[in-house]
């Protein structure tokens, strides 16, 4: 028996209304903390630092995870290659002492209608990801990747755009 909600069986997520698409966004990353081995904790934030669902995260540990981790993927989308230009960083690992920390571009969506967003009305997204010091890195990054994908039935608009160095 799946504990997703009845929304997703009966309707489209074309059809969804903001406020469904957002519990199902809510619902999927619950799910993959609890089925991933190893993370334990997983944040969807707007890329300007303000949580915007999580795991059953601390509300405070949350927010203080939001702010610091936007800046994170501000920092990193800023750094040269050796191509001279500037691109966004597709992961970015870092490895603690106490937990592995994965910050993820997720794409754009305007399903976050009470949410600071562009002049189209949408938010760009990252998703963090905590994970105990023994988790199978590899695995948590490909699982992020899968789920950012499952988020494009969620959100109103693509998670992906272009594709190489143009992906967002």
């Amino acid at each position: 028996m799946s504990t997703q909600p009845e929304m997703n069986n009966a309707t489209p997520a074309s059809e969804m209304t903001p406020r469904e698409q957002q519990d199902n966004t809510e619902w999927l990353l619950r799910q993959f903390a609890s089925d991933t081995p190893g993370v334990t904790h997983a944040v969807l934030l707007s890329r300007d630092g303000l949580r915007l669902l999580d795991s059953e995260v601390d509300r405070d540990w949350a927010d203080e995870l939001s702010a610091g981790l936007s800046g994170v993927a501000s920092l990193a989308a800023k750094i040269t290659g050796p191509s001279n230009r500037r691109s966004p960083a597709k992961q970015v690992v870092i490895e603690r002492g106490d937990c592995l920390i994965f910050v993820q571009s997720a794409g754009r969506s305007a399903a976050f209608d009470n949410r600071p967003s562009d002049a189209r009305g949408q938010v760009e997204t990252i998703l963090a990801v905590i994970a105990g010091t023994d988790a199978d890195a590899g695995l948590v990054g490909f699982e992020m990747g899968r789920l950012v994908g499952k988020f494009a039935e969620s959100m109103l608009v693509p998670v992906r755009v272009g594709t190489g160095p143009e992906v967002r």
